[in-house]
């Protein structure tokens, strides 16, 4: 193993692989309105603690939810009719989710569920779970990278957009054609995180 440099304050991560997770959905709140779509990607340490940047998996869901809000659906873009005919049960997503997370987590570490407003995405993803009386991979819990950012680069909550973390941490600028599409900002936003991460001294 390499022997740490005096000065270097790196604290390798031997508790926690991350799963970077983004949804898109016909509304605001889950139960009323559909998660259509979920992007996870992994950020786990190796043996010696250094994290990186892993698989990802994309889902797609058939809509069931009772209401739809034609706003948030445009956000997203998704037809709904094809979701209808190629979408996947809603059970069934949250067990390939499941299923991902198991194959995923490192050997002695926790899964730990990451959002860029965690509130919103983290939501969607318990209630689904609870819903079909299943067991959720993430435990009751989760992190926000806009609440990380705010502490890390001392930033006003209301700074803590993606596009001016970009410029903070120093990322290239989202890509406008893929934004949008949940594992492709699922996979920015496991960008972000390791940024964060490594002023902290924790990547």
């Amino acid at each position: 193993m390499q022997k740490k440099h005096p000065e270097d304050t790196r604290q390798p991560e031997s508790r926690a692989t991350y799963f970077c997770v983004d949804l898109e959905a016909n509304g605001p709140v889950p139960g009323l309105y559909d998660m259509v779509s979920l992007g996870a990607v992994v950020l786990a340490p190796d043996s010696e603690g250094n994290l990186a940047i892993g698989d990802r998996i994309y889902l797609e869901m058939r809509p069931q939810a009772p209401r739809f809000d034609a706003k948030a659906a445009a956000i997203h873009g998704l037809d709904q009719d094809r979701l209808r005919r190629e979408g996947l049960p809603r059970r069934q997503a949250a067990q390939d989710l499941a299923a991902f997370v198991l194959a995923q987590t490192r050997p002695g570490t926790e899964p730990v569920f990451v959002g860029h407003n965690a509130p919103f995405d983290w939501s969607h993803v318990a209630w689904v779970y609870a819903a079909e009386d299943l067991p959720n991979p993430f435990g009751y819990k989760a992190l926000c990278t806009k609440a990380l950012s705010a502490g890390v680069l001392n930033l006003h909550w209301l700074d803590t957009n993606k596009e001016i973390l970009s410029e903070r941490l120093g990322l290239p600028a989202e890509d406008t054609v893929q934004k949008h599409r949940a594992d492709y900002d699922a996979a920015y936003q496991a960008a972000i995180l390791l940024a964060l991460l490594a002023r902290q001294g924790r990547a």
